[in-house]
């Protein structure tokens, strides 16, 4: 039997980069859908009023120089005390809905509850990245040799441990990272189908030069883990 966890035993976390148009929205579906139960942390670095906002609606705001994606999430994931870690990004694509069934399959013994954005098709989102996003996977699953579906989604749940006892090394391809490392370590992963909203706001992400980065942390990360 597994310890039972409610949003009381929740930090919702992300990293904010000049996402004012977003963040009250987010912010205020995740207090309608938890209660307002659960912790909200953003680790920030905006120069518009994206930490003012998440201040005034109750989230810890950490401030942080910009320093890329990995960065930011990194701190935001080894922040909170509170047991289960929610990580989501803060442009109101992803369904914060879902949350309850996240919560769920971290009680029925899941150390990682990944959402799908791609398996149920992700018609919102620009088919560049929706076709880079699979291929993303693809490659995951051929170095890693087990399926997944979708390895750089941003809205995860994990057990507070397994992000304190593995190392995390990546910017850029981090969302990769945090799925490939624990299954490559044998921790219980499950990959859940969640729809994907239009992003509010404009995108800070290059798809070249971004989407290279993220192929080479994904080779670099299963190669580690092999040599293990």
């Amino acid at each position: 039997m597994t310890e039972q966890f409610t949003f009381d035993d929740v930090a919702v976390v992300m990293g904010t980069y000049n996402e004012e148009q977003a963040i009250g929205p987010v912010l205020a579906d995740i207090d309608r859908v938890t209660d307002g139960r659960a912790e909200v942390v953003c680790v920030d670095g905006s120069d518009d009023r994206t930490p003012e906002i998440a201040r005034k609606m109750g989230a810890t705001v950490i401030e942080q120089e910009p320093q890329g994606y990995g960065v930011a999430v990194r701190e935001a994931v080894l922040t909170p005390d509170r047991p289960v870690v929610v990580t989501t990004d803060c442009d109101d694509t992803y369904p914060m809905e879902m949350l309850p069934e996240f919560l769920e399959r971290i009680n029925e013994g899941y150390d990682v509850v990944s959402g799908d954005r791609i398996s149920p098709g992700a018609a919102a989102m620009p088919t560049l990245n929706r076709y880079g996003n699979a291929a993303f996977a693809l490659l995951a699953s051929l170095l890693m040799g087990r399926r997944v579906h979708d390895t750089t989604t941003g809205m995860r749940a994990y057990r507070r441990e397994l992000l304190h006892d593995i190392e995390w090394t990546e910017n850029t391809g981090l969302s990769a990272e945090l799925l490939v490392r624990p299954l490559m370590r044998d921790y219980r992963i499950t990959e859940v189908p969640i729809p994907y909203r239009e992003r509010a706001g404009e995108t800070k992400l290059d798809p070249f030069r971004g989407g290279a980065e993220i192929a080479a942390s994904i080779v670099t990360v299963c190669l580690e883990e092999r040599l293990r």
